[in-house]
């Protein structure tokens, strides 16, 4: 299990848990796959941001699934 602040962690299709933006004070986490990658750089220090599959934005903060191919 990774943190997310490496792109090389995860890729598209990837089960992962986010922080969205309004939830960063609470800490509440949402988990989905990964639609599109957002952030350019390899690494991030507060987690790579993506898009899920339902369209909600955030930083990943904890990877649930590794890719096998």
């Amino acid at each position: 299990m990774s943190s997310g602040q490496n792109k090389k962690d995860f890729t598209i299709g990837s089960e992962v848990d986010i922080i969205q933006k309004h939830h960063q004070r609470s800490g509440e986490l949402t988990s989905g796959f990964v639609k599109r990658i957002l952030t350019k750089s390899a690494h991030h220090p507060h987690g790579i941001k993506v898009q899920l599959e339902t369209g909600e934005i955030g930083r990943v903060k904890k990877i649930n699934s590794q890719d096998l191919s």
